[in-house]
Order: C-alpha cells, then structure tokens, then sequence
C-alpha cells in the first residue's frame, strides 16, 4: 500500500532525515587514512544511541541478506557499492568509500547515502562519484506532481548514459516513511512518462549507483556486501525526497552539501 503524508508527517520524517544528514557529515569528516571501518561503525551508534533514535538496519533480514543484519550502517570500499558489512579494514590512500544510513526517530525514517574518496583522489575516481550525485539531483528535479515514476527513473538513466556508465536496475530507490521500505521501487533507469503519477505526500528515498564498467553484481561470501562483477569502482548517492505541491523537499541534504547542476553530454563524456 502507498500512503501519502500529511505536510506533519512529512517534518516527522524530516527530523530524522537531518540526524541522517549530520551523521554523513561526520563520517565524511571522520573516514581517513588509518581509520579501521569498525571504528566509524562503533562511532556511528554512539551518536544513534545519543539521539535516542533507532537504527533501520539492525536485525534487518530481507530475502537477499545472509541472516540479520546486525550494524548500524553499510560501508562499501572500492568495487563495493551496497549493503557493505562493516568489518575489520583500516582505510588507505585512494579508497572510496559509500556510507549509506537509516534511522527512525520518534516512528519515522529517513534513509540517505553518500560516496567520499580517502586521501588521495583519482580522477576517474571523482567522475563516478560526480556522475551519482548529478544523478540523484536530477532525480529530485524530476520528483514533481503530475510527472511519473518512470520520470525520475529516466532521469538517473540519462545522466548515466552521458557519462557511459551501465546501470543495474535489481537495486534502486524505494517508498519510505514508517519503515524504511515500503512500497514502490524505483529503477535507476527507465521510460519518461510511465508508470504512477506522483502526488504530493510522497516520499521516496532515491538512489542512483553506478559501476564504471559493468551493471552485474556479485555478493560476498558475508551474504551482504554487493560488489561490481569485474572489481570496477563504483559509487552511491542517496537522499529521503518528499514531493510536495511546489519544488521537491529534501529531507536528507547535508549542511554543506552543494546540489551539482547537471553537465551535457559532451561535458560529461570528457
């Protein structure tokens, strides 16, 4: 079932949105060189348990995981992209690493995800990582009433395309606001001007990721971690958007976080 949110709801979901937003900061701000992934993991529920708010993953078991998930936040290194198990790794120059995080707070969720490079950056590197958040911007764009869900979809796919990056559609957006999943999924790509219409009051956590050289995947042998088929790097941008009667809302966006306007073709295929 659908449900749309009242403009109330909607700042509930906003509370927990702006925790999730300061905690991205912060492992951004935190994630080094010499910095074992355990150690923003344990850090990240300090701050949950501090806020009072309750972690989406914890005890999560969905048909794709291998038993309960029992951390608080996925951290996804290099040819990692989703659902990464925090482990004992300690960061190195050149990683990059996507920290993707839910959390209810007083009943509603917020769900949002970003990619950060360690140290040193490569270039191609930053492309990937500039290619999801241009894609996730002109998703929210596109998140309006009267346009469709295969809108948004097309969106992502277009900024993909532009820069030549494949796209896996088996993980994508999806419906959020009581619990972190609920209905509608939203492929990170698709066909303008198909499937529901949006209506105000409904609230999508979306989420383009890309791989540079493939769209297969491949899981861990934790039951988890979601990796590119060939060992290609890859990304992951991710924001909670309520779509009201005007602009998009987000209810995610991070202090400091700028919004990429999007680059042509030609500039993205440079």
């Amino acid at each position: 079932m659908i449900e749309l949110k009242t403009p109330a709801e909607v700042e509930r979901m906003h509370v927990a949105g702006r925790f999730v937003a300061e905690v991205l900061t912060e492992v951004g701000r935190l994630a080094d060189v010499g910095v074992n992934l355990m150690d923003l993991e344990h850090h990240v529920r300090g701050m949950i348990k501090r806020r009072g708010a309750e972690s989406c993953y914890w005890d999560y078991a969905p048909s794709f995981g291998k038993g309960p998930f029992r951390n608080v936040i996925c951290l996804s290194v290099n040819d990692a992209v989703l659902h990464g198990l925090p482990h004992d790794y300690t960061l190195r120059d050149g990683d990059v690493l996507t920290a993707d995080i839910a959390v209810s707070v007083d009943g509603w969720a917020a769900d949002s995800a970003r990619t950060v490079i360690v140290g040193t950056p490569a270039e191609a590197d930053l492309r990937i990582v500039r290619a999801t958040e241009e894609a996730l911007e002109a998703a929210i764009d596109a998140a309006r009433p009267g346009n469709r869900l295969g809108d948004i979809s097309a969106a992502i796919g277009a900024v993909a395309r532009a820069y030549g990056y494949p796209v896996n559609t088996e993980f994508g957006g999806h419906g959020i606001g009581r619990t972190m999943h609920e209905d509608l999924h939203v492929p990170n790509k698709g066909q303008p001007g198909r499937g529901m219409k949006l209506r105000p009051g409904l609230t999508l956590a979306l989420e383009p990721w890309f791989a540079r050289t493939t769209d297969r995947i491949v899981y861990d042998p934790d039951g988890w971690t979601i990796r590119s088929a060939d060992g290609s790097r890859t990304a992951h941008s991710e924001h909670t958007v309520a779509i009201t009667d005007g602009e998009p809302l987000v209810l995610t966006r991070r202090e400091s976080e700028e919004p990429r306007a999007g680059l042509s073709t030609r500039d993205a295929a440079q």
